[in-house]
């Protein structure tokens, strides 16, 4: 079994966290946008670390998990995750910024951030304890 390492989420959980306080005391588009950009990075590297959880620390079946829905489901059912659906949702308002720049939808997104960073803390709660 290898060891997990939850060290760069945790940093980048913290950047976002920071960002977000940040934009509260200067609310200017520029800090919103790397508020995003901070969103982008953290979910990213928890997807990457729960399909990593999966194979290498609960051993999942690699040919169960083809989407990263069925990624999101598999790691809820073996309690990574609270909420697979939720989560997707999060994967989803990362994806709808990496494609086109669109004032509406990155105030979508940023609006999300919030809805995301008790989930990850939780995740990263439970990827520690895996570990």
């Amino acid at each position: 079994m290898s060891r997990l390492s939850v060290d760069a989420l945790e940093l980048a959980v913290a950047a976002l966290e920071e960002g977000l306080r940040e934009y509260a005391d200067h609310p200017v588009l520029t800090m919103r946008d790397g508020v995003i950009q901070r969103f982008e990075t953290a979910m990213d590297l928890s997807w990457k670390l729960l399909q990593r959880a999966l194979k290498d620390i609960l051993t999942i079946n690699p040919g169960l998990i083809r989407t990263k829905e069925d990624m999101f489901r598999v790691a809820a059912e073996y309690e990574l995750i609270t909420n697979a659906e939720r989560w997707l949702g999060h994967y989803e308002a990362r994806n709808q910024t990496s494609h086109i720049y669109d004032a509406d939808l990155a105030a979508q997104v940023f609006e999300h951030v919030p809805a995301f960073l008790p989930d990850v803390r939780a995740l990263l709660t439970r990827l520690r304890n895996a570990a």
